[in-house]
């Protein structure tokens, strides 16, 4: 994934700020509609700021000064005017306040769920390399950063600039030396903010990178809380945590410290620039025409153009940091989604369905510097010309070694990802030529260790079907003859699993995983590793439940243990990337190859009683 210290903000590439700006803008358009008139409004409002240092020169040069006695009717008359106009540009920034708001929330709601809708549909290897914290750090607080800056930093952008420009075109009409006199002194102020600008970008993009980082190893270490209370690491990883919170709070102050440095530089310019003009308005008189409400006038109009400045110098620390979590979401999104959706889909034709494999080789992606490239000329080759057909119907078990390429083909008929070279064909339709949804109703993967959601046992089993109601979960229940099992838990279908199903066991999870796949009654299944560690009880449930799923579908077991390979139709035995062995488990056993010696070790393992160490070999 990009960076933001590595891309735009990092290279001196133009205006990067400006870039990224237009980039969300096209990314949620409901913003950008009706902008204009938001402008417009914003510009009617601080029009009504520059009447009152108009009306009070025309109460002092017209109302009071060198007159015998003040014109009441007069000075009243100008502040009736002044609270009109007040309350009218008050109105103005009200709506255009309204306005923005409602559109920067909707905006956010698109690019939310624009951002977890892409996450979603982004390729395994990707999830995988992508830390879950960084991912989890783009939807909520990059996009808070957001928020924030639209409660106030994105009126106040508007209010102030359109301010500075109409108090600005006002000054030159008063007196334009006095004019360019507090322009001139007022102008290295933006040089002081742009170099500072430059400064807080990179900054805060580190600051951010680090909150990523943080955020990971926090949903690290809460996740793995079982494995680390176990080995008893938690000083350690402790450790890793507190490291990653020192550095984000380093990050966090480093461009706090660059932020402090703007509002008292916008106050020493003001200084200067007001104190200039009085002494040149002083020194000039009335003899150059200037009245005395004029001066007056002209230094409030004075302040009102500095006001935007120093405003500026308040918001700008905040707009760095929303830039810079905009880039962040971004980046996200130009992640490319793989594999990618057919643009003329094929539908796969009714019934079972059968799968074929031709000359596949996969090349393993590599990293190339933040991003995943599959087309760099390097990686690891981990599947190698593999030719096979699978029939409608037929239950396969795969087996091999640790790296054998066996979950890596497994991945490639569920189109986790494409061959490199080659091509996967179920109900032969080639994958690249299927729509993920009609892919995803026909075909379903039961992973060693399924997610469960914090809720109870019935709705993460109804979660596979879409309207699926409790009948639905019941009848599935007694199909695949697990009612047993559920009658035992605490509160039957209506027992909670905890976090990540934490109050059930994994071979329970994997229960949980069949029954769901059993609703969705897909018509090729394809078991990873679902009979790994679990109980000789639960094995016997999960097998059960497999035979009555797999009589109906084709079926593809990942094994580690091969009782699972011998109940199998088919044997297929993978080495090295390379199909090796093909065929029924009695036969491959009595060939005396590759199976034949895994098979010998996994029955010594149980005959001692130590299977678990053959699993992991296998």
């Amino acid at each position: 994934m990009t960076d933001p210290q590595t891309s735009t903000f990092g290279t001196g590439a133009a205006d990067p700020a400006i870039t990224t700006i237009r980039r969300g803008l096209e990314a949620a358009p409901v913003l950008r509609d009706g902008l204009g008139l938001t402008f417009a409004l914003a510009a009617v409002g601080s029009a009504g700021r520059i009447v009152v240092p108009i009306l009070i020169q025309q109460a002092i040069d017209k109302g009071i000064a060198g007159r015998d006695e003040v014109r009441v009717g007069l000075v009243v008359q100008l502040a009736l005017i002044a609270v009109v106009a007040v309350c009218v540009a008050a109105l103005a920034l009200r709506t255009a306040q309204v306005r923005l708001g409602e559109r920067s929330e909707q905006a956010l709601y698109d690019l939310r769920s624009k951002l977890i809708n892409h996450i979603n549909h982004l390729s395994l290897a990707d999830h995988n390399e992508e830390r879950r914290g960084g991912l989890v750090a783009r939807v909520t607080s990059d996009i808070e950063t957001l928020t924030q800056f639209f409660q106030w930093g994105g009126m106040a952008w508007m209010r102030s600039s359109t301010l500075m420009v109409i108090v600005g075109i006002a000054m030159l009409a008063y007196d334009w030396l006095l004019a360019l006199i507090a322009f001139a002194i007022s102008f290295p102020l933006a040089l002081v903010l742009r170099a500072v600008q430059k400064r807080l970008v990179v900054a805060h993009g580190q600051a951010r990178k680090s909150n990523g980082i943080m955020l990971g190893a926090i949903a690290e270490v809460v996740s793995g809380a079982p494995a680390i209370r176990a080995y008893g690491a938690g000083s350690m990883l402790a450790e890793v945590v507190e490291e990653t919170t020192e550095r984000k709070a380093r990050d966090q102050i480093r461009a706090a410290l660059y932020g402090a440095f703007l509002f008292p530089s916008g106050e020493i310019f003001a200084v200067f620039t007001v104190s200039a003009v009085i002494g040149v308005g002083v020194w000039r008189g009335p003899a150059e025409g200037l009245t005395a409400g004029a001066l007056v006038s002209f230094v409030f109009l004075t302040y009102r153009f500095l006001e935007p400045i120093a405003e500026f110098t308040e918001i700008i620390d905040q707009t760095q940091t929303a830039v810079a979590g905009l880039h962040r979401v971004l980046s996200v999104l130009d992640m490319p989604i793989t594999p990618t959706e057919p643009d003329e889909p094929t539908p796969l034709p009714l019934g079972r369905l059968d799968i074929a494999i031709e000359h596949v080789d996969y090349l393993y992606p590599i990293r190339n510097g933040e991003h995943i490239d599959s087309a760099a000329g390097g990686g690891v080759l981990v599947l190698r010309d593999i030719s096979l057909l699978i029939p409608a119907g037929q239950q396969v078990a795969m087996v091999g070694s640790t790296g054998s390429g066996k979950t890596t083909l497994g991945r490639l008929i569920a189109r986790f990802a494409d061959p490199t070279n080659g091509t996967v064909a179920v109900g032969g339709v080639p994958l690249t030529d299927v729509a993920r949804s009609d892919l995803r109703s026909r075909l379903v993967v039961v992973s060693q260790e399924p997610f469960l959601f914090d809720d109870t046992v019935e709705r993460n089993i109804a979660f596979a079907r879409s309207g699926a109601n409790r009948a639905d979960v019941e009848a599935i229940v007694r199909d695949l003859d697990v009612g047993e099992w559920v009658d035992a838990l605490s509160e039957g279908l209506d027992t909670r699993v905890g976090e990540r199903g934490g109050q059930l066991s994994a071979g329970e999870r994997q229960l949980v995983a069949l029954l769901r796949a059993g609703l969705a009654d897909p018509d090729v299944l394809i078991l990873d590793e679902a009979t790994s560690s679990v109980d000789a009880l639960t094995e016997v449930r999960i097998a059960r439940a497999l035979d009555v799923l797999a009589s109906t579908r084709t079926t593809i077991a990942i094994a580690h243990r091969l009782s699972t390979a011998a109940r199998a139709d088919r044997v297929l035995v993978l080495a090295d990337g390379v199909l090796v062995e093909d065929g029924h488990h009695d036969d491959l056993v009595q060939q005396g190859g590759t199976y034949a010696g895994l098979f010998d070790a996994w029955v010594s393992a149980t005959s001692v009683g130590d299977a678990e160490s053959v699993q992991s070999s296998t």
